[in-house]
């Protein structure tokens, strides 16, 4: 059976992972790939629920550890209903945030702990990584001003600044931790420039 290649692409809020993942998927395209694009929390039908559901401000009533019960749950439907029938064909999977995010938020936001994150995960997903990890990082208060731009309110981006700031850090320390998975990019930079930037890395992993 073939096998495809899994991207995803981290950061924290407003770091513009939605945009940078419609351009590459539209390089990748050109190039005559077959390419998927998804999201986590959701990214099939039952994992889109669970995140209604998650997301909802009015629900913030939930314990940490049921949160994450939840996420890995959203997780296994979509990796089995929509990243793994791709990637058995072939296809170019393109993620808008993965399980390095429930590292950062669940792991380190909400001060879980990392062994929790990944016990659970060994569950969900054992022996299965990203071939590629593109990291979108920028300050803290540069993010917060696009998402008040955007007027997004769910409830993480509510949160306050040093959360936000905490889980930069999270990011920045699981990239330091797996140089080879991670490229870490510039999302300060105009939207072309990191564009240009995602494009390079991606070029430069596969050989494209």
């Amino acid at each position: 059976m073939p096998k495809g290649t899994f991207i995803t692409f981290e950061g924290g809020e407003g770091a513009g992972k939605s945009t940078q993942i419609r351009r590459l998927a539209a390089f990748l395209r050109d190039k005559g790939l077959d390419v998927v694009t998804t999201r986590e929390v959701g990214g099939c039908p039952s994992a889109e629920a669970i995140r209604d559901l998650w997301l909802s401000p009015e629900n913030d009533y939930w314990d940490s550890v049921t949160e994450l019960l939840l996420i890995m749950a959203a997780r296994r439907e979509h990796l089995v209903k929509t990243v793994f029938p791709a990637l058995g064909r072939g296809a170019w999977v393109l993620s808008d945030r993965f399980a390095d995010s429930t590292r950062a938020y669940q792991g380190v936001g909400l001060g879980l702990g990392l062994d929790k994150v990944e016990s659970l995960y060994r569950l969900v997903a054992p022996d299965f990584a990203p071939d590629l990890t593109l990291l979108l990082d920028l300050p803290v208060e540069q993010g917060l001003a696009r998402i008040a731009q955007r007027g997004d309110d769910d409830r993480y981006q509510q949160k306050d600044r040093a959360f936000h700031e905490l889980l930069r850090q999270a990011y920045l320390t699981l990239a330091q931790k797996d140089p080879l998975r991670f490229r870490v990019i510039d999302a300060s930079q105009s939207e072309e420039r990191v564009a240009d930037a995602v494009c390079r890395a991606v070029r430069e992993a596969f050989s494209l």
